[in-house]
């Protein structure tokens, strides 16, 4: 038997459950029967969602964040849908008690006031919100759509910038003064050495103080088995293993440092979002920590780091503060500045190009990650400079007309939903269909639903439900 339902959109989803025995589900039965027409309210966490049992639903008990209430002569659409609506949630919400979750107590939902109109015009008013709504979540399900095809329409364009086709027309107007892939990692690799005998120098004049500088061992290029499995490049393009492409690629510190209110930030995965670092929620650790983790945290603007773990892990961003920040589970890449674009990088990192190819290579069950090898040995497309910013270009270009229209609808899906408070507001304000004066008064209705109540002999009375109403 099932032990937990969800209940969103108004319907009860049975895609995460547990399953419980029979002798189980008949103790539970004793408090919790639930029959069709019942209607069923989240009370603990996301309260406030409700949904009606419809005939011929399967056996299943609830846990004690859900409540059952069971109408008595009462549309069991009409309470769902004046419990969900703004007078009612603020009640809950006002009333509600607890620290690490909130919740309502059975009492506060019994003494909830509910309004009750005749019952014909109750099942008028459900008609018309039912009707209402119909239209309105067809609108919302078309602004959706539009949303997902602006998510594929972003990934289209990435994909077209690394193979090189967004810039095609371009490429062919400036072929003869565009450097090549092997020319410009050929310089890199100059660069790479002529900064290791700088360093080397500085230390030696240092008095060799602190450990000796270390030049980076290039990777291994790709190999005739790897390039195949790789998308093709335009000519004069080539592909890279990311750490020999980079000036450095390491992680931050393997440590859980000691949290303080105030001090050095300390960013973690949690902080990269919708590629732009997000300090918001950032933790803090002592000046000294920060110190000890200076050697893999020497995060600079201009630097691109990019979560290494969890379900979020690939999202990245182009560090764009001069403020001093520790990380931890947070890989960081460093340029060639004259020779590279961090945003060309970034861009690709976020595309599904790329991130398809770290991410194949993740390790770890419940809390997978991309290990430090596997940053360093991500295959990035090269291409000349000029050609990274004009990429650069268009993507921001398009990109933003794209943002735009994702937040032009982000409002209209929220203007729908305040449109949908809106309704069950005037419904349960009597506003919204007319009254009919051959109606069975309301104060009728309420004698039958005293009496009814008072037929019901307690022996038979649910211990998780609710049937009064005040008017």
């Amino acid at each position: 038997m099932l032990s937990a339902v969800n209940i969103n959109d108004n319907k009860i989803l049975f895609s995460d459950f547990r399953l419980i025995t029979e002798a189980g589900f008949k103790q539970e039965d004793q408090r919790t029967k639930i029959t069709p027409g019942d209607v069923l309210l989240t009370i603990v966490g996301a309260i406030g969602r409700a949904a009606v049992v419809p005939e011929g639903i399967q056996q299943f008990t609830l846990q004690r964040s859900v409540a059952v209430i069971t109408p008595v002569l009462v549309s069991p659409k009409f309470l769902m849908y004046q419990i969900e609506s703004p007078r009612v949630a603020r009640y809950f919400t006002d009333n509600a008690r607890g620290t690490a979750q909130k919740g309502v107590y059975l009492k506060t939902l019994g003494a909830t006031e509910i309004w009750f109109p005749p019952l014909a015009e109750q099942h008028r008013i459900v008609a018309k919100i039912e009707e209402l709504f119909s239209e309105l979540d067809q609108g919302v399900a078309s602004l959706k759509s539009a949303r997902e095809q602006l998510k594929v329409y972003r990934q289209s364009l990435l994909k077209n910038a690394f193979e090189g086709k967004l810039t095609a027309a371009w490429r062919a107007a400036h072929r003869d003064q565009l450097e090549t892939a092997a020319a410009l990692q050929q310089r890199i690799a100059r660069e790479r050495q002529a900064r290791y005998q700088q360093q080397l120098a500085d230390w030696q004049t240092a008095g060799q103080a602190g450990p000796k500088p270390k030049l980076p061992k290039p990777l291994p290029p790709l190999t005739a088995e790897e390039l195949p499995e790789l998308p093709e490049l335009p000519a004069g393009w080539g592909w890279a293993k990311n750490q020999n492409y980079l000036f450095e690629v390491k992680d931050g510190t393997h440590d859980t440092p000691s949290y303080v209110e105030n001090g050095v930030p300390f960013v973690t995965q949690k902080n990269i979002r919708d590629g732009k670092l997000d300090l918001g929620d950032v933790s803090f650790i002592s000046e000294c920590d920060h110190q000890l983790f200076f050697k893999r945290s020497n995060v600079q603007r201009g630097d691109v780091i990019i979560s290494m773990i969890g379900h979020g892990r690939g999202q990245c961003c182009v560090v764009d503060t001069d403020l001093v920040f520790s990380i931890k589970n947070v890989g960081l890449f460093k340029f060639f500045d004259q020779f590279q674009s961090n945003k060309f990088l970034c861009y690709y990192y976020q595309s599904k190009i790329g991130l398809d190819l770290v991410l194949a290579k993740s390790k770890g069950g419940a809390q997978p990650f991309i290990g430090l090898t596997e940053l360093r040995s991500w295959p990035v497309p090269v291409c000349s400079l000029e050609e990274q910013m004009e990429i650069v270009q268009e993507l921001e270009s398009k990109l933003s007309e794209a943002d735009q229209l994702d937040q032009t609808l982000a409002t209209a899906l929220q203007q729908a939903d305040a449109l949908r408070q809106s309704i069950l507001k005037k419904a349960f304000c009597g506003q919204l269909v007319k009254q009919d004066q051959n109606d069975e008064p309301a104060s009728a209705l309420l004698e039958r639903i005293r009496a009814e109540r008072l037929s019901v002999t307690p022996g038979k009375k649910k211990a998780r439900s609710t049937a009064g109403a005040t008017q």
